[in-house]
């Protein structure tokens, strides 16, 4: 298997082209400016969310960077069931960040990129589509984690300068959760033949597990530094069985999946779990919910009408085998697609991202379920924590 190198978390400003600097760097001075942060209400009624990730969490970031329509999602049919517009969330509706916002009865956390009046008293979404944990991936159309981090730390500073250091430490900072969904494009990218997946040198697959989860580190104990102390961090689910990962003309398992996809996966998943485990015993304070976003996905394939789904192996919207080809909407460079009839009946909306239903089921899971599927705390549990 081929893999990415990457030598560094450091963030070069080439990397990630803004399409309005000025005016991105406007609307963050204007969210704090003009966004009243009451302090009486912060003890009472927030949790914050500061979601950092790909697209399964993204709702809209990229459409305010300068990147490609295969990073996009702000075309139809992106967007038809909940928002009958294209919002950048790359599904029919709303995402997990969304559903989460919700329970913690808040209002949906819009992308940090956003122009506009932002409430960072409630949190930020800092999730790309396309994104990895590594620089490498995708590097130059996406918000790498690292950069990710980097916007954060302007959020967590502009708080300090709000509220002061210790209010802001001790309303927000160590009373938010930290949600994160990363690495799926780390390990899908390099099997996918485009210009985007160069492979620079080979790895043996656990050295490369290591260099995701090495990146993913560094993050969590910035995050913990600057006083985070909450995190939520859904595993990868089964990337190998995905339509896009089937019409790739690999080999096949007797579950219908990609194998060599499959069993890095894993090797990601288990040591994730340990990484989490570790850091409990070394970061005092440290909480986390590690939910298993894999068996969720995965039981949902197997058995779609338990879940009120009636088709699991193929994408909604897309085409070539199994709709795996990332062309919903026609705008990419594959232009061919079709739309099924009743998005309600499909686990899988387009080529790789589960529909709003989906995403409706497991955010419930993770903020309500039991410990076998987000533990050892659950979202709710770490909200009232």
């Amino acid at each position: 298997m081929a893999f990415m190198n990457t030598l560094t978390l450091a963030v070069s400003s080439s990397r990630i082209q803004l399409l309005l600097p000025l005016v991105v760097g406007y609307a963050i001075n204007l969210g704090i400016s003009h966004g009243q942060i009451c302090v009486a209400q912060l003890e009472e009624e927030y949790v914050p969310l500061f979601i950092f990730g790909d697209s399964l969490f993204d709702v809209g970031n990229n459409n305010y960077i300068n990147t490609t329509t295969d990073m996009q999602a702000n075309f139809w049919p992106y967007g038809l069931t909940s928002f009958k517009y294209p919002s950048g969330r790359v599904s029919d509706g709303r995402l997990i960040p969304d559903f989460i916002a919700e329970y913690a009865n808040m209002e949906f956390i819009p992308p940090y990129l956003q122009i506009g009046n932002h409430q960072y008293s409630k949190g930020a979404n800092f999730a790309s589509a396309g994104a990895g944990a590594l620089v490498e991936t995708n590097q130059g159309l996406v918000i790498d984690l690292s950069s990710q981090l980097k916007y954060f730390i302007e959020v967590e500073t502009l708080l300090k300068q709000k509220l002061g250091g210790e209010e802001a430490r001790t309303l927000l900072i160590s009373k938010a959760i930290y949600l994160f969904s990363i690495g799926t494009n780390d390990y899908l990218v390099p099997f996918i033949p485009n210009i985007y997946s160069i492979i620079l040198q080979k790895y043996p697959p656990q050295v490369y597990v290591d260099m995701v989860l090495g990146n993913l580190t560094i993050v969590i104990k910035e995050i913990y530094k600057k006083g985070g102390r909450k995190f939520g961090f859904l595993n990868l689910f089964p990337l190998g069985c995905l339509p896009v990962a089937k019409a790739l003309n690999l080999e096949i398992n007797k579950d219908g999946c990609v194998e060599e996809i499959m069993e890095i996966t894993q090797l990601h998943n288990v040591a994730l779990k340990e990484l989490l485990q570790k850091l409990e015993t070394q970061l005092q304070g440290f909480k986390y919910s590690y939910i298993d976003f894999h068996t969720a996905i995965g039981e949902r394939i197997k058995d779609p009408s338990k879940y009120g789904f009636k088709e699991s192996k193929i994408g909604c919207c897309g085409g070539g085998p199994y709709r795996g080809f990332q062309s919903c909407g026609g705008k990419r460079s594959v232009k061919e697609y079709e739309l099924c009839e009743n998005v309600e009946e499909y686990l899988i909306f387009d080529a790789a991202h589960p529909t709003e239903k989906a995403y409706h089921q497991i955010a419930e899971q993770m903020w309500n379920g039991d410990h076998n599927f987000a533990g050892p705390y659950n979202l709710r549990e770490l909200h009232q924590t």
